[in-house]
């Protein structure tokens, strides 16, 4: 649980060098997520520090990258305004017990409902979130208007007054050159991360070059000491948790279901398997913690996540190294790390969108069910427009009424006599909400004869609508005096059907051993 790298010299090289990477894109996040949310900029740094730190060590995935991220930031902004920082830092404080709770009850596991069509425009959203809100770089306004990588731009990017002149061609040009330094560099050596690369040459160029642009001094100071203790301010009664409760519970959604959504996709790429209940309780005792030391909390950062694995950055030592970096440019190197050029760090930025970007979606997108394209391409939209949470919560909800819309017409129910003289219906298909109209309306109680056997053999029922159906079913036999016997169904089913009463007969051969989704059960 506690190992700092995968093993041997050259993997504790790599994390130290793509955590020295990921330190320095930390920095003018966390200050632009301090302004979204309308704290200061060091309230965002000791996000980035604690959370980073505390989840790199006991959460579930080696190589990622928390810190604090706009989908909070955007959540945050009307708490603050409304009642003052130390709300919010009592907020996080929730927020992380909550999310811990949900590692102990084991939530974790039910990320893996999210189907593909899903994850490929999570992604995408992604992708072009962050591209949009780094546009905000090459406006004349600060960096407040800048890296909303995690959040929608809420029209900022149309209100932008544009660079003009020298200075917009010296910032494309600095964006380009860095992007080029990263992309043609791992061909010559893969000694050093090319981004770190490409940051160190580019801000030598500007400084040693005299070239006028913004750099991350412009943004705002990051000087500071170590984040101290303290409890929040807050009175400590109902009215303040009904007022800090709401706001918790939406942030340790939105930030769960973004940590294990870059979990997932940390894996694929890595190709190894990382523990999504562990993950929420690393990420709970990291918010819990940070809201005690005055910080605006967070969640797992996928652009940076990106830049940590495509540096090399596989083990804990890569993230627990990004945090430490970024307190030391805290405490002891602000005036150089405020001398990076805000084009280097765009550039670096650029690439994680061309990296994370599902180029492929464009050419499966019309082999794949027209059901599939429309779920990912709704979801890039909603990405785009509101948030990574929403958009995930409004695909899964999209996929799975597709899904039982496809599987209600599934079910079948095949009729014959048997030797005796029974009326012999053999269902199959499932038996749930969806299905369950289809399901009766394949019966003639009228014409069957007195004794009527329905059989589930190759059926099954997977919540309490089709047992009710059931139930419906047998009511109708009850009525016009005819014999029902229902083979086949679980002991559940059988216990918890009410109208068949002693109708249902156990089968001797065999019976089915499966549960059913009902809340007669509880």
């Amino acid at each position: 649980m506690f190992e700092l790298s995968a093993n041997r010299q050259l993997s504790v090289k790599n994390d130290l060098l793509s955590g020295l990477t990921v330190a320095l894109a930390l920095v003018p996040e966390a200050v632009a997520f301090a302004f979204v949310a309308g704290v200061e900029p060091l309230v965002g740094l000791y996000a980035a520090f604690m959370v980073g730190l505390i989840t790199s060590v006991i959460g579930g995935r080696p190589g990622m990258i928390s810190g604090a991220t706009g989908a909070l930031a955007v959540v945050m902004v009307s708490l603050v305004a409304a009642h003052g920082v130390e709300y919010l830092f009592a907020t996080v404080v929730l927020m992380g017990i909550l999310q811990i709770a949900a590692g102990i009850f084991k939530l974790g596991k039910f990320i893996r409902m999210v189907p593909h069509p899903v994850m490929l425009g999570f992604v995408n959203g992604l992708a072009i979130v962050i591209f949009l809100a780094q546009l905000g770089q090459f406006g004349q306004q600060g960096a407040e208007q800048g890296w909303l990588s995690g959040t929608a731009l809420e029209g900022s990017i149309i209100d932008i007054a544009w660079m003009e002149g020298s200075a917009l061609y010296n910032m494309l040009g600095l964006v380009v050159l860095t992007m080029a330094i990263i992309h043609f560099l791992p061909k010559l050596t893969k000694a050093i991360p090319s981004s770190l690369a490409a940051i160190i040459v580019v801000s030598l160029i500007v400084i040693f070059g005299g070239i006028d642009t913004r750099v991350v001094g412009d943004v705002a100071s990051i000087a500071g000491g170590f984040p101290s203790f303290s409890i929040p301010s807050v009175p400590f009664t109902w009215e303040t948790l009904t007022i800090i409760f709401p706001y918790a519970l939406v942030l340790a959604t939105i930030g769960l279901i973004e940590s294990l959504l870059t979990l997932s996709l940390i894996d694929e790429i890595t190709q190894t398997h990382g523990k999504g209940n562990q993950e929420c309780v690393g990420q709970g005792v990291a918010n819990t913690v940070t809201g005690f030391f005055g910080g605006m909390g967070g969640c797992a950062m996928i652009g940076q996540s990106m830049i940590n694995v495509n540096s090399g950055g596989r083990g804990r030592l890569s993230g627990i190294s990004a945090a430490l970096f970024l307190l030391c440019f805290i405490l002891f190197a602000s005036s150089l790390i405020e001398q990076i050029p805000v084009a280097a760090l765009v550039g670096v930025m650029f690439i994680v969108v061309i990296g994370t970007f599902e180029w492929s979606s464009f050419r499966i997108i019309r082999k794949v069910p027209r059901a599939d394209a429309f779920v990912l391409i709704l979801v890039s939209s909603v990405t785009v427009v509101t948030d990574l949470a929403v958009a995930v919560v409004v695909g899964v909800i999209v996929s799975a009424l597709v899904f039982a819309w496809q599987h209600a017409k599934h079910v079948s129910v095949i009729k014959s006599e048997t030797n005796e003289g029974s009326s012999l219906y053999e269902v199959d298909g499932p038996l749930f909400f969806g299905s369950t109209s289809n399901f009766l309306e394949q019966f003639d109680v009228a014409s069957d004869k007195e004794d009527v056997i329905v059989d589930f053999a190759r059926s099954r029922v997977a919540d309490h609508s089709g047992l009710e159906a059931i139930d419906t079913l047998a009511e109708r036999y009850l009525n016009a005096g005819k014999t029902l016997h229902i083979r086949h169904l679980s002991p559940e089913c059988r216990l918890l059907l009410e109208k068949a009463g002693n109708l249902v007969e156990v089968n001797v051969i065999e019976d089915p051993n499966y549960h059913v989704a009902s809340d007669k059960l509880d």
